[in-house]
């Protein structure tokens, strides 16, 4: 077959190529007959070429009348300048046709599961299980395209500013980084096992240690949780690290990296800087610190008005606060009081009770005992609060208004715990939620947002001890270093994430470099010497021998893409994902193995009762 080899694109013709012959390779993408002459629309991933078979030829109408969708085909014919009434401007070649002489099916096709089309309709079940039918689609290929040409662009950047890639061990130690790790038993060595990275985030750790300077990779990760719609158990990420830098020398390159791939792939400009919020501002204003910022709705403290309130629930929630925080101090423990949050939800006094019943349904998923509510109606000139708890504020009604800039037409929703935190992200997941139902999330729009001087440790109040915020190897911001020990929930790290559209795009943070300020940060987490030794030990021998200042980040490369590309799942910019279950339903992974295979990795399969 080779002389039917193709000799153009499907995407390559245009009206100067008029009067020559072309040979084109590629799918059947649709046919139609029309008094006896074929139109066959020809597909490659380059894009698509009307074919006509004219009624003269018997020998070529009956080949195209054999033809059928995703037929695998070569066509020769003379390139041909459509009427103008025929111009399709929706395709690259629309201007042309090719008249074709000869047809050559070079492999038929079974009829397909499903129909493939620029965006399938289909089941992700389906979708998944034929995959590469899935691939073909226009769609598909373009995020696969899109996210070729950002690792191209992301590697481009690095590179120009003086970045080596390095590649670290697929094969490492078992170290404890939050998820669960996927282990690989060792042939060799009976009962011992390697694990997949979470992250190389020791591994660049100790790049800058052997004085490389500036290292990235696009990093393949590991990690064995639950599946979600932006998680996979194998993903990728932009992995980053310099030595000798600040917080602000990171966030700048960062800036400067996101500003060159999105002009390079989607031709927009982004501003230099991208707003900065510390975390703390984060939680009050938007109840997250992952906020999409491209619509308002901010929380605001309705504590006062509470307080002065008959309404027990809302008193209640900050009295048992103030008794949790005194408890927690006794105990040299900093903890958050109780809150009451309010959001004003503009022109939406007409949600129905069952619309405002679903807004309390995911309220209360976030741990909060529920959402109260008022309307704001009357006439501008005489607002007054209707419905819900409102017979509790009405003699606040003014005072209520103005601090909350509510007005006629207004829904005011309110949470409340003794708990801060809890009401804060209750609360900003039914503000997500509105900016979602109501629209407000523009798909065309991309506001980035720096979340910055998270706290370095959490308490871990079932288990009654303190935990990483982030990784245990960030560094704790100088102002704390005297008091680590007596008030870890006070510390701030120089830890900082990078958000896109409500979603953690990257994470990062300055690196801890003296081996005993790292060693005080695991005894505060509950590791004894013993058990850091063990667990890290070389990294923190290997902080002895001069180990610079250094920091990093690492953005998701498959989100990244999925919030570029307009999508809320990152199987649809991962060729082969894997579904909810961590499954690959084409290719039944993961499978058996047979008891010759499991004997040399001197395992034995026990199933339980």
């Amino acid at each position: 077959m080779e002389y039917m080899k193709r000799t153009v694109t499907c995407g390559d013709l245009s009206v100067k190529d008029e009067g020559k012959t072309a040979l084109l390779n590629g799918w059947v993408d649709a046919k139609r007959n029309h008094g006896g002459v074929s139109f066959i629309n020809l597909r490659d991933r380059y894009g698509i070429t009307q074919i006509v078979v004219d009624a003269q030829s018997a020998e070529l109408s009956a080949a195209a009348a054999n033809l059928h969708n995703e037929y695998c085909v070569a066509i020769r014919g003379v390139v041909r300048r459509r009427p103008e009434s025929m111009i399709n401007n929706d395709i690259t070649t629309g201007e042309i046709e090719v008249a074709a002489n000869e047809i050559v099916i070079l492999n038929a096709c079974e009829t397909p599961p499903f129909q493939i089309e620029d965006e399938t309709s289909a089941k992700e079940e389906l979708r998944l299980t034929y995959r590469y039918l899935d691939l073909r689609s226009r769609g598909m290929q373009a995020r696969i395209a899109l996210r070729s040409a950002v690792t191209f662009a992301v590697r481009e950047f690095l590179t120009e500013q003086g970045f080596l890639e390095i590649e670290t061990p697929t094969f490492i130690k078992s170290t404890p980084e939050g998820a669960r790790d996927y282990l690989v038993p060792s042939r060799l060595y009976a009962g011992k096992f390697y694990a997949l990275p979470q992250s190389p985030q020791i591994y660049k750790q100790l790049l800058m240690v052997s004085g490389f300077d500036k290292y990235f990779q696009i990093a393949r990760c590991y990690r064995d949780e639950d599946a979600r719609g932006d998680r996979q158990p194998e993903f990728s990420q932009i992995d980053i690290e310099m030595s000798f830098v600040g917080r602000d020398d990171v966030l700048s390159l960062t800036e400067a990296m996101m500003g060159h791939i999105f002009e390079k792939t989607l031709g927009i400009k982004l501003p230099a800087h991208f707003t900065r919020l510390s975390y703390d501002e984060a939680m009050n204003r938007f109840g997250t610190d992952k906020p999409d910022l491209r619509f308002g709705i901010e929380l605001q403290n309705f504590a006062p008005f509470a307080a002065a309130s008959e309404f027990a629930a809302f008193k209640n929630a900050l009295n048992d606060g103030e008794e949790r925080r005194a408890i927690a101090l006794e105990k040299g423990i900093t903890v958050s009081g109780g809150a009451v949050k309010a959001i004003v939800v503009s022109g939406k006094a007409d949600y129905s009770r069952k619309q405002i019943e679903e807004l309390e349904a995911h309220c209360k998923i976030y741990k909060a005992k529920g959402l109260a509510w008022m309307k704001v109606s009357g006439t501008d000139a005489a607002p007054v609060l209707e419905g819900g708890v409102s017979k509790f504020f009405t003699d606040q009604t003014e005072k209520i208004l103005a601090a909350l800039g509510a007005k006629c037409g207004d829904l005011i929703l309110i949470a409340a715990d003794s708990n801060e935190k809890i009401a804060n992200t209750a609360l900003g997941a039914v503000r997500s939620k509105l900016g979602r139902d109501n629209g407000l999330c523009s798909g065309e729009q991309f506001e980035f947002v720096w979340i910055v001087d998270f706290p370095l440790f959490e308490f871990n109040e079932d288990e009654g001890r303190w935990e990483a915020a982030h990784h245990l190897f960030s560094y704790p911001q100088e102002k704390y270093h005297k008091t680590l020990e007596h008030d870890p929930g006070a510390v701030k790290g120089d830890l900082y994430d990078l958000v896109l559209n409500g979603y953690e795009l990257a994470s990062g943070s300055i690196r801890i470099h003296d081996p005993e300020l790292q060693k005080r940060v695991f005894k505060i987490t509950g590791l004894s010497d013993e058990e850091s030794e063990k667990k890290f030990g070389f990294l923190t021998t290997a902080f002895k021998y001069g180990a610079p200042p250094h920091g990093g980040i690492a953005p998701g490369l498959d989100r990244l893409i999925m919030l570029m590309a307009h999508k809320t799942s990152i199987k649809e910019v991962i060729a082969f994902p894997k579904n909810s279950f961590a499954q690959s339903l084409m290719d039944e992974c993961p499978g058996e193995v047979d008891a010759a295979q499991l004997a040399e990795l001197h395992l034995k399969i026990e199933t339980g009762k």
